[in-house]
């Protein structure tokens, strides 16, 4: 469990230097075809579906190979 935590840990400060000294990496994020956005008057509503099924796809891969 801590060499899984460890990797976690590594792989989140990664993508928080890459995210951060480097910001066009990742600006499609968050703006795909499915990802929804409703702004009326004060109100602002975004669902981002596209974008945490990739995520959750991407997860799901990495902890299969994490397991092998």
């Amino acid at each position: 469990m801590a060499r899984v935590l460890i990797a976690a840990g590594i792989a989140l400060l990664a993508l928080g230097l890459l995210l951060h000294y480097a910001p066009w990496t990742l600006n499609w994020f968050g703006r795909l075809p499915g990802d929804i956005r409703i702004e009326s008057g004060r109100t602002r509503v975004f669902v981002p579906l596209t974008s945490m099924l990739i995520v959750s796809v991407v997860a799901s891969l990495l902890l299969y190979l994490f397991r092998r």
